[in-house]
């Protein structure tokens, strides 16, 4: 796996060391020998992890990590504090800080491995969906405001008097839903019920690993975030944990503090993914859909519009492509303003889908121009569809306000139409002999449906 990754220590013995075994994991490996240097290093390298010692001289490693998370640009950085200090209170002041996993050295070279391929994995997700949505919507989507909300939190625990602590302090700061057999839980997870899962490992009477593997088979189950609670800490157990399913891992017994810190990284990392996929989809719409009609665009129009002009090519299917332009619209913009304009458009495109099959494809692209797409309509139920789309524009007023008063407006359309003829029709070819019959049925009057035959 090639990442990029910052190694920050203040013994350069120990920043060789750890350069050498990342380098022959062929990952990129950029150093920095106290916190001024992170901090800058952190802008200027932009990497994909950090690795981060705790005591150095300038800026312990929890002041810079509370730094880099505090910075909306870098919150999501994964950080990974590698220490002496091994007290439990050391490592829940690292987890307060923010960081993603704190290990006590000497290090288990195949435990870091492991933890760093997952959590470099995560950092690739979210620079993928982070590239898909622009700067600005991107700054927003980084500032959480949904961080101490309670959360949906499912537990599959042994009856142990241990666990008592964690459910009771899981019941009084979130929503607990705890669960005796895998079926209920793995239930919960289908339907979207869950924000978090906690699981121990071992878990009598049932396979913790399967169960495990077996939430992330579900969508809801991929990224969500599962803690798992392992009896020891035998490196195998935890090695394949990590590598199959679990996104971090607390040793029994459990401190409630410790609990309460992995979970809120965990939740902020979760909330964020599901906060950037919505902006996705958001981003994916306003690309592709007119805001005014909630029609697609013209960009839609000509990415799907050469799809399905190569499928009736490909498989013998008939295709119809009409073109509508609303008759004299201008004199409505300038009589009236272009509020009464678009209220006009958007009651025209409600019409026009009104009369559509669902697998039609409406587009607006231009002011008044609409392009209707009918796949596997011949040229008999294309003209059909024109004529019935023409008199759902004609034969009733359109209702619009202005000045505070009622109006009736008569609109018409005028609709030229083409179909897929020759094996070398293409969109453009298509479109070009719609206009053209569009201009003919506006030079023969207007409010009529014109067809252009293919020369």
């Amino acid at each position: 796996m090639s990442a990029r990754v910052l190694v920050v220590d203040d013994v350069p013995a120990n920043v060789r060391l750890l350069q050498a075994l990342l380098e022959a994991e062929y990952f990129e490996v950029h150093t920095a020998m106290n916190g001024a240097e992170a901090l800058d290093a952190v802008q200027r390298v932009k990497p994909d992890i950090m690795l981060l010692d705790v005591m150095m001289p300038d800026m312990s490693g929890f002041e810079v990590c509370r730094r880099v998370k505090s910075n909306p640009l870098t919150r999501y950085l994964p950080i990974i504090m590698i220490t002496a200090l091994d007290q439990p209170e050391d490592r829940i002041k690292g987890f307060q800080a923010g960081a993603d996993d704190y290990l006590v050295k000497p290090i288990d070279e195949m435990t870091l491995l492991t933890r760093l391929r997952t959590l470099v994995r995560f950092k690739f997700l979210l620079d993928e969906l982070e590239s898909s949505i622009g700067d600005e919507l991107l700054l927003d989507t980084r500032i959480d405001n949904s961080e101490n909300e309670p959360a949906r939190v499912a537990a599959l625990l042994n009856d142990d008097a241990r666990n008592a602590p964690l459910c009771e302090w899981l019941r009084d700061q979130h929503r607990l839903q705890a669960f005796d057999e895998p079926v209920r839980l793995l239930d919960a997870v289908r339907n979207r019920a869950v924000d978090a899962v906690l699981l121990e490992m071992p878990l009598r009477g049932h396979d913790a690993m399967r169960i495990c593997s077996q939430i992330r088979s579900l969508e809801h189950g991929r990224q969500l975030p599962v803690l798992v609670l392992m009896d020891n800490m035998e490196q195998q157990n935890l090695v394949q944990a990590l590598e199959i399913c679990a996104s971090d891992y607390l040793v029994q017994p459990v401190m409630v503090e410790e609990l309460q810190a992995r979970l809120n990284i965990q939740l902020r990392r979760w909330r964020y993914i599901q906060r950037l996929r919505a902006n996705v989809r958001q981003s994916v719409t306003l690309s592709m859909v007119d805001p005014l009609t909630g029609l697609y665009n013209r960009r839609y129009f000509s990415t799907h519009g050469r799809a399905m002009v190569e499928e009736a090519a490909g498989r013998g299917r008939a295709l119809s492509l009409m073109v509508l332009d609303l008759d004299f619209f201008k004199k409505v913009n300038d009589t009236w303003g272009h509020d009464v304009g678009d209220e006009v458009l958007r009651e025209v495109a409600a019409r026009l889908k009104k009369q559509v099959r669902r697998l039609d494809v409406i587009c607006r692209i231009g002011g008044e121009e609409f392009v209707v797409l009918l796949p596997g309509a011949d040229v008999r139920v294309a003209e059909q569809v024109a004529e019935r789309l023409r008199r759902a524009i004609a034969e009733r007023p359109i209702r619009v306000i202005c000045d505070g008063r009622e109006h009736l407006l008569n609109m018409t359309t005028s609709i030229g139409l083409a179909s897929y003829e020759r094996v070398d029709d293409t969109l453009e070819s298509l479109l070009k002999r719609a206009d053209e019959a569009l201009y003919r049925a506006k030079q023969e009057g207007r409010n009529r449906v014109i067809r252009q035959r293919a020369a």
